[in-house]
């Protein structure tokens, strides 16, 4: 399940290479929301580490600032729920053409040629 969070910062921080510092100053500009104890422990999941990981490259490798990596972000969860809806509304759809071809007759009917009216006396 990679929604359930299970790791503590630190062990989140070395496994995206960062410091837990960076970590809380992302959590704290809404880049990323780790899950949280009843006592107040940040829990990071995989979906929250494949985000870190994504924050580290557009800013290491594209050399985008945080108001950039907020924007591609953004873009990004927007992309994701548009994608869930297109899948969504594309599986309402063929269970409609389902049921549309359910419901076609598929009566048999003996084709016959029409004859020529007789001739009148």
């Amino acid at each position: 399940m990679p929604e359930r969070p299970r790791y503590m910062i630190s062990v989140a921080a070395d496994l995206v290479g960062m410091h837990p510092q960076t970590l809380r100053m992302y959590e704290a500009k809404g880049l990323v929301q780790p899950g949280r104890t009843p006592g107040g422990t940040r829990l990071y999941s995989e979906l929250d580490l494949d985000r870190l990981r994504l924050i580290h490259r557009l800013t290491t490798e594209l050399g985008l600032n945080l108001a950039g990596v907020e924007h591609v972000l953004r873009l990004e969860d927007e992309l994701r729920r548009m994608r869930a809806r297109m899948d969504r509304l594309e599986r309402e759809l063929r269970e409609e053409i389902r049921t549309t071809h359910k419901q076609y007759r598929r009566d048999v009917v003996l084709y016959r040629q029409p004859q020529p009216p007789a001739p009148r006396s």
